[in-house]
This record gives structure tokens, C-alpha cells and sequence, in this order.
């Protein structure tokens, strides 16, 4: 239950240790924006540094170029272009929105593709030390194209990451905007302290979200508190690694969509 997390974080590149040093130095759970950057910078991490690359300002530049597509924006005029943007009048909204829901199957159909091998970073790691301590973490630099300002599930206990002691751990990787609303590790470790195995855990939190959202792209790992692993997903197919004292050296593990 110790937590330290920091979000839409700018000019510092160590996110991971940034959110240490929140749960090591502060009494708080979430610093946000410039004053997270500020606390960071301010408890010994190097900055303020400008973190673009070439790479990805020509990233930016290309996106500009093809009229800020692919974006997040929805029910807003106007469409496949840069703005300024506005609201659709309400009536549109209704009948074009982006978002609506069956009420024969409760099933919520999200259109937003935008989250994938090639425009995502995501990466959670669940840790148990000699004594049987677990701890986990995640960083990322969030979905490529989101609008400023945007906060996924990285920072977010129990979303992206959460462990106990006495259950087990888990990470999670995928659309972090869908994945928030259900906090599936959290459920993880919850359903494994009901008894649940990893495997059936996992395949639980996944199928939670996929009866709402069933076109979504993610996955989790759970671990228990003796080492057992396992993972699932829906979207993609995903890989995670591990490794342990008896290991020659990491093993990664292939899971198949359900």
C-alpha cells in the first residue's frame, strides 16, 4: 500500500523513478504536470531537459502534415482537421456519436483504434524480492497523437499496476483509456485472493472489459505471491518475460487472444 505516481510529467525522462521518489519524499499518491516535474528535479533527478528526438518531432510534423490525423477527439467540429475545434450540436451527437450502446447487449462500441504494436509503450514489471516483498511498476509515454493534457492508466493504482503481499502482483498494457474504467489489476489480485489461480484471474479481468468494449486492445499479468504467472489479452497477440533465481536466463511467454 505504499504508492508514489506521477502524471502528464514534462522535461524530466525518468517517469519510474519520478513516482519513487513521490512515494518516498511525499505523503501524496499523484503529482501531476510541471510541479511533478519540479518535485522530481528538486529530490536530485536530472532537468529541466527537452526530451524530443528527431524522431519524434518528425513524428509530429508528419501528423501535422496529414491534418492531425489520427486524433482522440470526438463528437467535436471540425472533423479530419486541426481545429480549433468545437462541440457538435447535441442532436448530431445523438445520431452520429462515436459512442454508443446496444440495449439488447449492453455491449459499448468504441471506434478509437488507436492503440497498437506501433504507437504504444507501455512497460509493467512486477517484482518479488528474497523475503517475499512484491512490488510493481509501470511507465509509458502515453497513447502517440493524444490530446494534451491526456492521463492514462500508468499512474493509476490498481489499473496499470497493483500488488499485495499476501496475494500476488500484476501489470497491465493495452488502452489505458478503456482499461482505467475497470481497474483490472486490481481485480487481478482481488480475484486471487479469492482463491483464483494467475490464468484464470487474468482471462476474468480481460473478459470484464471485453462484455462492455468488445472491440478493445490490452492484456495483464498476474503473479501470485509463489511466483506462479500467467497472462491474457484481447486485440493482440502479447508477449511478456520473466525471470527468476533459477532461470539461465529470461523466458518469454507468448498469449494468444481469447
Amino acid at each position: 500500500m505504499e504508492v508514489g505516481a506521477v502524471a502528464a510529467m514534462r522535461y524530466v525522462k525518468d517517469g519510474i523513478r519520478a513516482a519513487r521518489l513521490v512515494m518516498k519524499y511525499s505523503r501524496h499518491t499523484l503529482l501531476v504536470g510541471e510541479w511533478a516535474s519540479a518535485f522530481a528535479i528538486s529530490m536530485g533527478l536530472p532537468g529541466p531537459v527537452n526530451l524530443s528526438s528527431s524522431e519524434s518531432i518528425k513524428k509530429w510534423s508528419d501528423w501535422k502534415e496529414n491534418y492531425c490525423q489520427p486524433n482522440f477527439r470526438k463528437n467535436v467540429i471540425p472533423e479530419n482537421d486541426c481545429g480549433p475545434y468545437k462541440p457538435k450540436h447535441d442532436t448530431e451527437v445523438a445520431i452520429k456519436g462515436t459512442l454508443t450502446e446496444s440495449c439488447e447487449t449492453g455491449k459499448i462500441e468504441y471506434r478509437s483504434s488507436l492503440i497498437g504494436h506501433h504507437n504504444h509503450d507501455t512497460i509493467s514489471m512486477i517484482v518479488i524480492d528474497k523475503t517475499g516483498r512484491i512490488a510493481v511498476g509501470t511507465s509509458t509515454n502515453g497513447a502517440t497523437y493524444k490530446i494534451p493534457g491526456r492521463v492514462g492508466d500508468g499512474p493509476i493504482a490498481g489499473s496499470s499496476a497493483y500488488a499485495d503481499d499476501e496475494v500476488g502482483g500484476c501489470g497491465a498494457t493495452g488502452d489505458g483509456d478503456i482499461m482505467m474504467r475497470f481497474l483490472p489489476c486490481y481485480q487481478v489480485v482481488e480475484s486471487m485472493r479469492l482463491g483464483m489461480e494467475p490464468e484464470r484471474a487474468a482471462k476474468d479481468a480481460i473478459s470484464r472489459i471485453t462484455r462492455k468494449f468488445p472491440d478493445f486492445v490490452g492484456a495483464v499479468v498476474a503473479v501470485n505471491k509463489n511466483g506462479s504467472h500467467a497472462g491474457a489479452c484481447h486485440g493482440w497477440t502479447f508477449q511478456y518475460s520473466v525471470r527468476d533465481p533459477d532461470m539461465d536466463d529470461v523466458q518469454v511467454f507468448t498469449v494468444l487472444p481469447s
